[in-house]
């Protein structure tokens, strides 16, 4: 409110014109973005608002039709490099050492770096820092040391935004493309990122019952199984249970028959006039009922050779549709 008041002052602002640029945007609720809009649709100010998570998500509509949207990429291994060779240069910065340290070294920290040179540079400065000069006045930074002070692979994962839904979303097609060492991959990255474990367990219950189905119906009793499991497991073992159950589902053969089946019906049952219930497959709990036809005519199908009788089914009104059509893969 400041920002904007003093833009209107023209003794503040003669020019008449204002920038207002707000950090981690996101972080403003639905109603106090809108408070910023009659002030973008003005003119009073220019906004520019940056966030780490998924504008269309997480900005207002309103704003979000009312701007440009720019996706920022991630900074490259080669360009994190460069400002790696350029900080052991610099004067003002490490370059005030005498500092060794081979090129091969520098694009190792590069690659494990996701793209945070923040996090690569203290990292950096902490090997320079806690490394002794040997007797030649050169701090010798090997790969060793360099591995030490960076540690492990920075994980671009955030399990509440963007990134969640992209790798979990992988996860699951790669499992339905029947290709096991991505589905291991995509399960990795989650793990590492803090996935929770019951969740990745749930979807992959759902690929066995939603993607392989009856092809091979043991798909659902392994994951229904490994999600039990790692309720009482826990991790870190219980990455082995996710790893066997989703490396399962992925050399499953697949069939969707039983998903679009039920699709289609749910699908008719709330827009189509679908018709009544046969009587004679009715229920009739109290002897009364049979005289209003409830249940009359009913063959039961054990009655018959081969346990099958036929009789109809369906609503007078549905005869003849087709829900469940069998998959080639699905055995007999």
């Amino acid at each position: 409110k400041k920002a904007i008041e003093e833009a209107k002052n023209p003794l503040l602002n003669p020019s008449g014109k204002c920038i207002l640029f707000i950090d981690e945007i996101h972080r403003f609720n639905k109603l106090q973005q809108d408070a910023l809009l009659p002030f973008v649709e003005d003119g009073t100010v220019i906004l520019i608002g940056a966030t780490t998570e998924n504008p269309y998500f997480e900005v207002n509509k309103a704003l979000i039709s009312r701007s440009m949207v720019f996706k920022l990429s991630p900074l490259t291994a080669d360009n994190v490099f460069t400002i790696l060779k350029n900080s052991i240069k610099n004067p003002e910065g490490l370059g005030s050492y005498n500092i060794n340290i081979e090129d091969s070294t520098l694009k190792k920290i590069a690659e494990v770096s996701n793209g945070d040179v923040r996090t690569v540079l203290n990292s950096l400065e902490v090997a320079v820092l806690t490394t002794p000069v040997n007797s030649e006045g050169i701090i010798d930074i090997t790969p060793e040391i360099a591995a030490e002070c960076v540690g492990k692979k920075k994980a671009i994962f955030d399990k509440s935004g963007d990134s969640h839904y992209d790798n979990i979303s992988a996860f699951i097609k790669s499992m339905r493309g029947s290709d096991p060492d991505a589905t291991v991959f995509y399960l990795a990255r989650a793990i590492n990122g803090g996935e929770d474990p019951v969740f990745i367990a749930r979807r992959i219950v759902l690929a066995a019952a939603e993607d392989v189905g009856l092809a091979n119906p043991n798909a659902l009793v392994v994951a229904n199984a490994a999600m039990q499991a790692v309720n009482v497991i826990g991790m870190p073992e219980s990455r082995i249970i996710l790893s066997e159950a989703a490396v399962y589902v992925a050399n499953s053969k697949k069939s969707n028959a039983t998903y679009l089946a039920i699709n289609k019906a749910l699908e008719d049952v709330q827009t189509k006039d679908t018709g009544e219930i046969p009587m004679h497959i009715r229920n009739a709990p109290v002897d009364g009922m049979s005289e209003f036809g409830y249940g009359v005519g009913y063959k039961y199908p054990h009655d018959y050779p081969n346990h099958q009788v036929e009789q109809q089914y369906l609503p007078d009104k549905m005869l003849g549709t087709k829900y469940y059509v069998k998959d080639e893969t699905i055995e007999d």
